[in-house]
């Protein structure tokens, strides 16, 4: 079942400004200090060179990853 956890959003542009203030004050009380802290991250399973991407997607297709897959770009 783990890996059928889905963290989902969606738009807030339709929304009232109100209700984006108060989705703004919510993060920034309870989100923000936990990200800071370190206590929420996001979890990476593997990072791939651009040049990898096929590689990437049979890592993802193989089913045998938790967390995100990263593909890098080299500056």
């Amino acid at each position: 079942m783990q890996k059928r956890i889905m963290v989902t959003g969606s738009t807030l542009r339709p929304r009232p400004i109100a209700f984006k203030k108060e989705v703004k004050k919510e993060l920034l009380k309870h989100a923000w200090p936990r990200i800071a802290s370190g206590e929420l991250r996001t979890i990476i399973d593997k990072t791939f060179a651009l040049h990898d991407a096929a590689a990437a997607h049979r890592h993802m297709e193989s089913g045998a990853h938790i967390g995100k897959i990263l593909l890098l770009v080299a500056c």
